[in-house]
């Protein structure tokens, strides 16, 4: 990943030239191209075509935002993309939940570290993996929010542990970093539910449902309408 390149996607997105294929990658593709291209055109028509015109002011470029998930939770590896979970339990992280995930986030957005290294994911898996996805686990970190014990999919009740906003807001902000961090670009194949994974990726699973609600926004209903909110969302971070 380019890291100038990438700044020069960030500040194309802020000043209104959609990447919404690829994002802020850092990989100076076709994408990126049209969308330069495209302020150039804008700048020179508002210039006028001898550039003499008044001079344009442009909006400063965003900041960054500053980094959730800290450095050592994030060893060097080659990772291809990241599957989101709840664990099906109470808003705390047990032992038994940081067995399988490389990160938990609790109720109020606390994160918490799971047990096996992201580095042990790396393909081919090792010993001692994170074994969150069914067939899926090489390459694939696995992020589970602490919730939904006791839930019910149809009809839909989130039981007594439901998932919070603080979970969201925090889930969609580790995305951002893990994208950052492994250059794996938001896609529907790389950033994606649980609920997501047999009908993004052809690997069946056991009849998953995470997230296929959001109990703090019941307008939001089926797998790929959360997906496409989480994705959305943590592209907004980057």
């Amino acid at each position: 990943m380019n890291t100038t390149v990438q700044s020069l996607q960030r500040r194309l997105i802020a000043l209104g030239f959609p990447l919404p294929e690829f994002g802020a990658d850092g990989d100076p593709g076709a994408e990126t191209l049209a969308a330069v291209g495209k302020a150039l055109d804008e700048l020179e028509g508002r210039r006028g075509p001898t550039g003499d015109g008044p001079p344009v002011s442009l909006p400063p470029s965003p900041k960054p935002s500053a980094s959730l998930v800290p450095a050592e939770w994030m060893p060097a590896a080659e990772m291809e993309r990241i599957i989101c979970h709840w664990t099906a339990g109470t808003h705390q992280a047990s032992e038994f939940d940081r067995s399988h995930y490389h990160m938990l986030i609790e109720a109020d957005g606390k994160l918490v570290r799971g047990i096996p290294s992201i580095k042990l994911n790396e393909a081919p898996a090792k010993k001692g993996y994170a074994a969150h996805t069914l067939n899926c686990n090489s390459g694939s970190i696995g992020v589970s929010l602490c919730c939904m014990g006791g839930s019910n999919e149809a009809p839909f009740d989130p039981g007594k542990y439901p998932m919070t906003r603080e979970q969201w807001d925090a889930l969609t902000g580790v995305v951002a970093d893990l994208c950052r961090r492994y250059s794996i670009p938001i896609k529907d194949t790389t950033v994606l539910s649980h609920a997501e994974v047999q009908n993004n990726l052809g690997i069946q699973q056991r009849n998953k449902w995470d997230f296929t609600r959001l109990a703090f926004d019941p307008s939001v209903k089926g797998a790929k309408a959360c997906g496409d909110k989480l994705r959305a969302e943590a592209k907004a971070k980057l």
